[in-house]
């Protein structure tokens, strides 16, 4: 019976709130799609005009042109990758958008991604400065760029809340941990 009062309810609305009412229902969830190399923005403009709801992080950094001109240009945080919110028959709709690869997932099955992270990516990035940065797990080798150790490479580590590259002598078989800055270190082999 109730079921019946919710149809008589959204028959008797006004057709724009009972799409409102409808959407709402809704299961929709975010998906990473992957692009063709330097198109996420024209794919992030393809899915606006599909009326399926894109997110495209930018961040902004000079560029100086081979004239020597420095200009300020934005850029896809994650290149080639786009969000998408889909609902679950809406796949092949994304698919076929140009610039469109495929959706990231585990073999054929797109995988979606949990909605605190896309909403607190929009809400944070808004609020703060940030930039891309090379993706590093405790394990990772990485090579020190910059300060007295720059040139020696190692393993990354986490202690507590900070990072430290364990540096290996092996003529001696000792190691030491050092403490670092993200941002004095780079995954080895770039």
């Amino acid at each position: 019976m109730s079921t019946n009062i919710g149809s008589e309810l959204l028959s008797s609305c006004p057709e724009s709130l009972a799409e409102a009412v409808t959407a709402s229902t809704r299961q929709f969830r975010w998906f990473a799609v992957y692009t063709t190399p330097r198109h996420e923005k024209a794919v992030e403009r393809q899915f606006k005009a599909r009326q399926l709801e894109a997110y495209l992080p930018l961040y902004r950094s000079m560029h100086r042109w081979k004239n020597g001109c420095k200009v300020q240009v934005e850029q896809p945080l994650f290149p080639n990758y786009v969000f998408v919110s889909l609902e679950p028959g809406d796949h092949v709709r994304a698919l076929q958008t140009p610039g469109v690869l495929s959706l990231v997932g585990r073999g054929r099955e797109p995988v979606a991604l949990p909605a605190f992270e896309i909403e607190s990516l929009r809400s944070g990035l808004a609020q703060r400065e940030f930039e891309p940065h090379a993706y590093l797990v405790a394990g990772t080798r990485v090579r020190i760029h910059s300060g007295a150790l720059a040139g020696m490479a190692g393993v990354l580590v986490r202690k507590k809340n900070n990072l430290r590259v364990v540096l290996t002598l092996d003529l001696l078989m000792q190691s030491v941990a050092v403490e670092i800055g993200i941002d004095e270190i780079e995954p080895l082999g770039m």
